[in-house]
């Protein structure tokens, strides 16, 4: 690179973005690259503690911090991924849609350690919102060698992408609330105006709701009516304990679905179930679900929602990152909970 005093600057291109911060208030290029120094821009440059600029001189080997953004971005993306213009040498990712973003770890970690290279997202497994940021990608100095960018280009070169968002589906949702007190009317349910307003925070639509005793041939009544009327999904409350009157679970097993867990490492959620009536999944979510804003549900559904057939590994894996310390502000699923 060619260093050059401001002052002698004036008519030269620059060769990068020139970053302006002020604390608190802003911070973002006050030049960008190919901007033409003018002689009002000497004062602005010496305010942001520029004394020279630096003109970039590249050989073929070698790839420029926009250049390697942009190359970097676009080998990452998969679908659901729109990119944006580089700016301070960084490429952007955000959602195209409303879904759960999914990012291969191991390989982001592979590209990580390729010196020189950054890239940065939120958590696998995370739901995100159309428009939302996602990700980000530059090369730490202005400059790198190309042999790295096209190394990552190489690795990422497989069936699935680094990062992709898999939209959710708007299924159509069935709940069945078990229990004696709540069929009996001896208590008032708590459980409906739950699930109303999950589903409706996730886009599914919810069909209808019944209401069982604790009595499984009823419970799975209840589940099956649902999906003769053309739910996607059922979803349980309440009765899940290991306690001899909790029979919801008895219940769904009588629908001969296969369970793939009952029981999960999660704290609120301990005692869930999931299970699948051929393709369509049947949840059984305890009476923690009343109580607490944020769940094993929130956990499992976005990702029913977005297609995914949960497996008991899957369960399993929620242990790291499964335990919920329930702050007083909800900031869900801008946490660690269930990010494993």
């Amino acid at each position: 690179m060619k260093k050059v005093r401001v002052e002698d600057s004036i008519g030269m291109v620059l060769g990068h973005d020139m970053t302006k911060i002020i604390p608190g208030d802003f911070k973002g290029a006050a030049f960008k690259k190919g901007h033409i120094i003018t002689e009002a821009d000497i004062e602005i440059l010496k305010s942001m503690g520029k004394d020279h600029i630096f003109l970039l001189e590249l050989n073929e080997s070698q790839i420029h911090e926009n250049e390697a953004a942009v190359r970097l971005a676009n080998a990452a993306a998969g679908a659901g991924i729109e990119l944006t213009e580089p700016a301070e040498g960084k490429v952007s990712f955000k959602a195209k849609y409303d879904g759960l973003l999914k990012v291969r770890k191991e390989l982001l970690y592979e590209i990580n350690s390729i010196e020189h290279i950054s890239m940065a997202s939120l958590q696998d497994n995370t739901p995100v919102k159309a428009g939302q940021l996602v990700a980000g990608t530059r090369i730490i100095p202005l400059v790198t060698e190309r042999y790295k960018i096209e190394e990552v280009e190489k690795s990422c070169k497989g069936e699935e992408p680094v990062l992709q968002v898999k939209p959710f589906r708007r299924m159509k949702m069935g709940v069945v609330i078990t229990g004696n007190e709540v069929f009996y009317g001896r208590i008032e349910d708590k459980f409906a105006p739950v699930f109303k307003k999950k589903m409706e925070e996730y886009g599914a639509e919810l069909i209808g709701i019944k209401f069982a005793p604790d009595d499984a041939e009823k419970i799975k009544t209840a589940i099956l009516e649902h999906f003769e009327n053309g739910a996607d999904g059922v979803v349980t409350g309440g009765g899940m304990s290991v306690d001899p009157d909790d029979v919801t679970p008895e219940g769904i097993k009588l629908t001969g679905a296969e369970v793939i867990s009952y029981g999960a490492p999660v704290l609120p959620g301990a005692m869930f179930m999931i299970a699948y009536y051929g393709d369509k999944p049947i949840m059984g979510l305890p009476a923690c679900g009343m109580y607490h804003k944020t769940t094993i549900f929130d956990l499992i559904f976005p990702r029913v929602l977005a297609g995914e057939r949960i497996k008991r590994r899957d369960i399993a894996a929620l242990g790291y990152g499964g335990l919920c310390t329930q702050c007083k502000v909800c900031t869900y699923p801008a946490c660690h909970f269930g990010k494993a």
